[in-house]
């Protein structure tokens, strides 16, 4: 009993101190827990259609937004106000990404300043700091049998971003 005293803090202490990376967290856990699952490999980025890489690998070639990867969170965070962000979520994005909004038509996430909707903003495993796969990932708000019901995608294979663009268009359903 007396062992699990000192062991606990041990335990929660270095949880603590293991930041956001997943493979340094994956690290630090694995020494007190037995099962702790590794990270996913990431999908390669070399090249559209390129095999992910292999499923057993430990190695995570995660993709960090820059001021996460230098270790500059006050960029977003107030450390000051219990890590709250310097500006509202809706407008946190775009103090250092210009996106002209001047597009007739603008992805719904993307006009209400739901960017985190789709994209991380610490690290992901997928480009672009997506939040999933990208060839499943308009699903998660779009309905597949909805997108499939409609008679131009019969019979496409291709990811959504083919033909749409994810952000803004002027033509109408973010056609390309």
């Amino acid at each position: 009993m007396r062992r699990w005293r000192l062991v606990a803090p041990a335990a929660v202490l270095a949880m603590l101190s293991t930041g956001c990376n997943p493979t340094v967290r994956y690290r630090v856990l694995s020494l007190f827990f037995d099962g702790v699952p590794p990270p996913v490999a990431a999908e390669s980025a070399a090249a559209p259609g390129a095999a992910p890489a292999a499923a057993a690998s430990t190695q995570v070639a995660y993709r960090e937004h820059g001021p996460y990867a230098a270790h500059l969170c006050n960029a977003c965070h107030d450390p000051s106000a219990f890590n709250s962000l310097v500006v509202p979520k809706e407008q946190l994005c775009f103090q250092c990404h210009d996106l002209k909004l001047d597009k007739k038509y603008i992805h719904g996430p993307l006009a209400s300043g739901g960017c985190v909707a789709c994209h991380d903003p610490h690290s992901s495993q997928y480009p672009y700091l997506l939040v999933s796969a990208s060839d499943t990932f308009c699903f998660y708000c779009h309905g597949r049998e909805a997108v499939a019901a409609v008679g131009a995608h019969g019979g496409i294979v291709d990811q959504c971003t083919t033909c749409h663009n994810p952000h803004m268009s002027d033509k109408r359903y973010l056609l390309r």
